[in-house]
């Protein structure tokens, strides 16, 4: 019998949660530490909080979901199964913008970091240097990648303790709940900062992707994400705690956008700042790697399923050897060379609709899949499958009213695109457009 090679069940909870937090960046929370200090008037902590509180229904979402359906798809697999399989596509190809233009912005900004070192040198040479890399090490074993990407997630922590530490020994004042909550709090402000900070928990959506090479993954994965979104969380609230105690007001930095130099400096002085920006560009190269993985695995996803939305030779190939999607890969290695000709504020905005599509999409799956489906219509029914997936759709709604034009936009644009695909390959006949079935 022919067997064609497959994806290989290796990765265990830690390596998920490995995965998870290099997603998240955990020093990401000095790159919008400014810009959130003034949205919300000087209470990032309690931001952090209602953020985490409020993603938590998303993510437990996305739990319920892989132990249904444990494929490598994530989004898109759910809606897949759940609503009907042209609804699926449109769902992963919209999540794409998250996946493909998260790799550009850790390319954009190892450059920044590596051109403030370095300031001669081109900044062709850092963006390709850094693409070529990840494309590399992402062909070969996930097991590799995973390790050496452990070892960049716990220096990142480890700066983040040690930061910490010097905060709350040299800032020389008790501590407040004013990070948290004031008088001059507001729910319009905490949720200004929601607004911008929710994006910072999205290494939960990411490991959904890598069901097909999780042991156990109906079990793994949802504990995974778990523990992903709340050691994040907890990490940004209290980091971001005593950062705000030391710059309880935005008028206290000259930039807000590199704040984070300035907190540093202020912290430990130029060699502490040395030793934050080392953490911050492991940070890129961390999320850089783990990024590039899961955009190569819901391209496979996609390519692999029998509905032929792209060539099964190319995007469902898998590697006899190294097991791992290599033509994936080097695709997203060479879509992620577009940061070439794109500034880090284009490619940010980018990104935030295909992550609210995906995240939506999967609060409604759970609705279909348990309650109308399967007819989960118990007490503890509704409050699991209609009240909490409602709860995160309530948080995302908003979410949607404060995207920014530029992303809703092209958002839109590619959307387009992808219902104009779906048109002409149904009229080629080269896929069938199944009828929904909702009941």
């Amino acid at each position: 019998m022919n067997h064609e090679p497959s994806l290989l069940k290796q990765l265990k909870l830690w390596h998920i949660v490995v995965i998870g937090l290099g997603y998240m960046a955990p020093m990401a929370v000095f790159d919008t530490f400014g810009i959130v200090t003034e949205s919300t008037g000087g209470h990032v902590s309690g931001a952090y909080a209602f953020t985490l509180i409020a993603i938590l229904f998303t993510a437990i979402s996305y739990g319920k979901m892989v132990k249904a359906f444990p494929g490598a798809g994530s989004s898109y697999t759910y809606a897949q199964q759940v609503m009907n399989p042209s609804i699926g596509f449109l769902v992963g190809w919209t999540a794409l913008l998250d996946y493909l233009f998260l790799p550009m912005i850790n390319a954009l900004l190892t450059n920044i970091y590596l051109s403030s070192l370095f300031p001669g040198v081109p900044k062709a040479v850092w963006i390709i240097s850094f693409v070529v890399i990840m494309t590399i090490m992402n062909i070969f074993s996930v097991h590799l990648t995973v390790s050496f990407g452990t070892l960049l997630v716990a220096f990142q922590i480890l700066v983040a303790i040690i930061f910490i530490i010097l905060s709350a020994t040299t800032q020389g004042q008790e501590l407040s709940f004013k990070p948290f909550i004031s008088e001059s709090a507001s729910i319009s402000l905490l949720l200004n900062g929601a607004a911008i900070l929710c994006f910072s928990f999205l290494g939960f959506d990411a490991v959904t992707t890598m069901a097909e090479e999780t042991l156990k993954p109906e079990k793994t994965i949802p504990k995974g994400i778990l523990i992903i979104a709340c050691t994040g969380g907890a990490l940004f609230i209290t980091v971001s705690y005593f950062a705000q105690l030391l710059f309880p007001s935005a008028s206290l930095f000259h930039d807000l956008e590199g704040a984070s130099a300035e907190i540093a400096y202020k912290i430990g002085g130029q060699l502490f700042q040395s030793i934050f920006v080392a953490a911050a560009l492991t940070s890129t190269i961390a999320s850089g790697l783990v990024s590039h993985m899961s955009a190569s695995r819901l391209l496979y996803a996609i390519g692999k399923d029998g509905y032929r939305y792209l060539p099964r030779r190319i995007f469902g190939y898998i590697h006899p050897k190294t097991k791992t999607p290599v033509w994936n890969v080097v695709i997203i290695g060479g879509l992620s060379l577009i940061s070439l000709g794109l500034s880090l504020e284009k490619a940010t905005s980018l990104i935030n609709f295909g992550a609210l599509i995906a995240f939506s999409s999967v609060n409604i799956a759970v609705f279909i899949h348990y309650f109308i489906h399967q007819n989960k219509r118990s007490l503890s029914g509704y409050i699991s499958y209609v009240l909490m997936p409602l709860l995160g759709s309530l948080f995302l709604f908003f979410m949607w009213l404060n995207l920014e034009k530029t992303s809703l936009l092209i958002g839109i644009v590619w959307s387009v695109i992808g219902i104009i695909y779906l048109l002409i390959a149904r009229r080629k006949n080269t896929i069938t457009i199944p009828t929904f079935h909702f009941d």
